[in-house]
């Protein structure tokens, strides 16, 4: 199961609620964006790809407030089905799912793999276009 290694809660990222309950809470990382109303969803919303979350049991239903991650560290991603993966290799997210991939096209950047276990998000401006 992945989970946040290295994280500033006061710069990092932000809280936010979710927008419906997720079926699967067992640590994958997942790229969110916001919906309309400013509730985290998987995939790009309305906002775009805005960070990354690790939901485990105790939050994933509706309502639930989570940790966005938009600058820090995720260890353990060899354990949530994430392929492809190896040290050095920048890593993408899918707009429509918010699944992880090393697959640039029409996908956004969120960071790169430091080891083949260890993902470092930098999600900003220059980060999130992809380029």
């Amino acid at each position: 199961m992945a989970r946040f290694d290295k994280y500033e809660p006061y710069a990092g990222g932000f809280r936010a609620k979710l927008a419906a309950n997720w079926a699967a809470a067992d640590g994958t990382p997942v790229a969110v964006g916001l919906d309309a109303s400013g509730l985290v969803v998987p995939g790009a919303g309305t906002t775009g790809i805005v960070g990354i979350v690790v939901l485990v049991v105790n939050h994933k239903g509706i309502g639930d407030t989570v940790d966005v991650m938009t600058s820090g560290e995720i260890v353990e991603v060899g354990d949530t089905g994430f392929t492809g993966r190896a040290a050095g290799i920048p890593v993408y997210a899918v707009p429509a799912s918010g699944a992880l991939t090393n697959v640039a096209t029409a996908n956004v950047k969120i960071g790169h793999m430091v080891e083949s276990d260890r993902l470092v998000v930098r999600k900003g401006a220059a980060a999130g276009t992809g380029a």
